[in-house]
C-alpha cells in the first residue's frame, strides 16, 4: 500500500510552532497549491492543504520561513477525529510532513524572485582552499567546459549510451 503526497507551495501564514508537554517541537502550517487549470473565467485556483511537522525540522521551519515562502513538503495524508465542544464527531484530515525543502532563501521577496545575483554560499572552507590550490580558478573552469555556448549536436553512437 502506498500513502505519499509531494505539495509545492506558498505558506499561507507563519507555521504555528507549539511544544508538547514532553517537549517535542510541533508546527502546523497551511500550503496554498495552485491548480494546474484556470476556473471557466480564467482564473487559477489553489488549494489550502494543512500540515503538520514535528522535532527539528518544525523547529526549523518556524524559524526560517514565514507567510509567502516558497516550500516543498514530502509526507504521507492522515485522518484522525475527536468529539468536538458541540458533541459532534470533527474529523481532521492533513498531511504529516516527513521533510520540508526550503525553496526559496529566507530574504527572498514574496513574489516568487529568488536570489539570483548573489553567490551560492560556502559551506565548506576547507574545499575552496582545496580549489585554490590546485591551481583552477573560476574562469579556467568555466573555460573547460566542451558544451558550454557550442550550439552543435553531439556525436554519440548507440554503443555510447549506457542502455
Amino acid at each position: 500500500m502506498l500513502n505519499r503526497v509531494v505539495l509545492v507551495g506558498r505558506l499561507t501564514k507563519d507555521p504555528d510552532l507549539r511544544y508538547t508537554p514532553n517537549g517535542v517541537a510541533v508546527a502546523n502550517f497551511t500550503v496554498a497549491v495552485n491548480r494546474p487549470f484556470s476556473n471557466q473565467q480564467g482564473n487559477r485556483e489553489a488549494d489550502f492543504i494543512n500540515c503538520v511537522i514535528w522535532r527539528r525540522q518544525a523547529e526549523n521551519l518556524a524559524n526560517y520561513m514565514k507567510k509567502g515562502s516558497m516550500i516543498g513538503v514530502d509526507g504521507r495524508i492522515q485522518t484522525r477525529s475527536f468529539d468536538g465542544q458541540d458533541g459532534k464527531r470533527v474529523f481532521i484530515t492533513e498531511v504529516v510532513a516527513e521533510s520540508v525543502q526550503f525553496l526559496e532563501s529566507k530574504g527572498s521577496s514574496q513574489g516568487g524572485q529568488n536570489m539570483q545575483g548573489s553567490p551560492a554560499p560556502n559551506t565548506s572552507n576547507q574545499g575552496s582552499s582545496n580549489q585554490n590550490q590546485s591551481g583552477f580558478g573560476q574562469s579556467q573552469q568555466e573555460d573547460n567546459n566542451p558544451f558550454e555556448n557550442s550550439g552543435e549536436p553531439v556525436d554519440l553512437s548507440d554503443d555510447d549510451l549506457p542502455f
